[in-house]
């Protein structure tokens, strides 16, 4: 060490740390810049390369990456600030196994030394992230992840199984999210050890219990964390338990960025436990404004084909009505008296046009009447045999004729007979 190092009174630049307390007591704040400074003075850490696997990976939204280097007997927490993304060419996610340049420093708020790295470069997966892709392409192999294996979440579940730890942010987000949307709903929850040696057996026997109890669904899950904290859910005991279970499963394990192989085998997968609420619970505001509209339309359809049945109805009295025997013989009675009316009609007509046709003949005939002309003061002559005499040569002197007056007959005798040259020669 360094004389400036070994004098803890000694700060940046080699100035000496000042008392503002009791001699030989310092603040929090003195202590974390004098250890900075000695961090900033060694040239080796200045500029360093450190190898090791990408755990607990964080893309900040300011630009900002947050991760953990790990090997088999340690961490070091690392950061790369958004101003030197451009030593870095591909995206990072867990178990990466990489090589960073970078510097190591004391963060003084936390009292933390961390790497800040400038150049990150890959050096193959870490052991973890091998192993997970060897189990995941095994069991894809097996069929475990295919569609056609995946149950239906019920959309009214009643009884819901959660496996999950009985302390933590799963369990409460869960119970937050299910009382908010349905307080009816019931939540049997089964404590399961989620991270360790032992959660692996631990949630296989919260499936197998649960599914044994008839519920409607499961949610299986956790809270965020690194791929080691997660591990469990990539055990295949895990897998196979989550396949085999009859009541469809929901798994709900970290983040939203966090996949395990149990997202893969669950008949459905949640982003996080909230989410999983979410999809195993449904909004009982959202189903009674459902069945509202469901009774408004029921209602509307009720009210349209009861005014459609009273139409019908009255259609078929009024069909049923024509078709009786009472109103066919009023029909029949009433085309009676119709052919009636029009017989009484053309009677009268025909009466009317004979009457004027008599009353011209009748004047026709009273105009060629002899009596007629009698009482005009003309006579009508008939022989001896009863012919009319129309000429003065029927006759001859000594001949009986009759004369026929207005009022009476004349029987005389033919003493002369002149006939008229005029009609003599009219007739010649």
């Amino acid at each position: 060490m360094s004389p400036e190092a070994s004098n803890p009174r000694r700060g940046r630049a080699g100035q000496t740390l000042s008392r503002r307390q009791e001699p030989g007591i310092y603040t929090v704040a003195q202590v974390n810049s004098y250890i900075k400074a000695m961090f900033s003075r060694d040239f080796a850490l200045r500029q360093i390369y450190v190898k090791g696997e990408v755990s607990n990976c964080k893309y900040h939204t300011s630009g900002h990456i947050y991760f953990t280097l790990k090997d088999g007997t340690g961490a070091l927490s690392a950061v790369m600030f958004a101003g030197n993304r451009g030593g870095l060419h591909f995206v990072m996610h867990e178990g990466q196994q990489v090589i960073v340049l970078g510097s190591i420093s004391v963060y003084e708020r936390d009292g933390t030394y961390q790497l800040y790295a400038r150049e990150i470069r890959l050096d193959g997966q870490g052991d973890l992230y091998q192993q997970l892709e060897e189990r995941k392409a095994r069991l894809a192999e097996m069929g475990m992840f295919a569609p056609e294996y995946k149950q239906p979440i019920p959309r009214f579940a009643a009884r819901i199984g959660i496996v999950t730890a009985s302390t933590g942010a799963a369990i409460r987000d869960i119970v937050n999210v299910s009382h908010r949307r349905n307080p009816y709903v019931q939540l049997i929850l089964y404590p399961a050890i989620v991270q360790g040696e032992r959660a692996a057996a631990s949630i296989v026997r919260g499936i197998e219990t649960l599914d044994e109890m008839g519920l409607d669904c499961l949610i299986v899950g956790r809270g965020g964390g690194s791929i080691e904290d997660l591990w469990a859910f990539n055990e295949e005991s895990v897998a196979r338990a989550i396949f085999d279970c009859r009541t469809p499963v929901i798994s709900a394990v970290g983040h939203e960025t966090d996949t395990t192989i149990a997202d893969y085998v669950a008949d459905l997968r949640a982003p996080t436990p909230s989410a999983a609420a979410e999809l195993a619970v449904c909004d009982l505001a959202d189903v009674l404004g459902d069945l509202a509209t469901a009774r408004q339309r029921l209602t509307r359809l009720m009210t349209g084909k009861l005014s459609e049945s009273r139409v019908c109805l009255l259609q078929s009295s009024r069909r049923l009505e024509r078709l009786t025997p009472r109103h066919t013989l009023e029909e029949r009675r009433q085309g009676v008296i119709n052919r009636e009316r029009q017989m009484q009609e053309r009677m009268r007509e025909s009466l009317e046009g004979n009457r004027h046709r008599l009353a011209l003949a009748s004047a026709r005939l009273e105009a060629l009447s002899p009596l007629a002309r009698m009482q005009s003061g003309y006579a009508f002559v008939t022989a001896e045999d009863g012919s009319a005499v129309r000429s003065a040569q029927q006759v001859e002197k000594g001949s009986r004729i009759t004369v026929n007056l207005q009022d009476g007959q004349l029987d005389a005798l033919v003493q002369e007979k002149t006939l008229y040259r005029e009609e003599t020669q009219a007739h010649g």
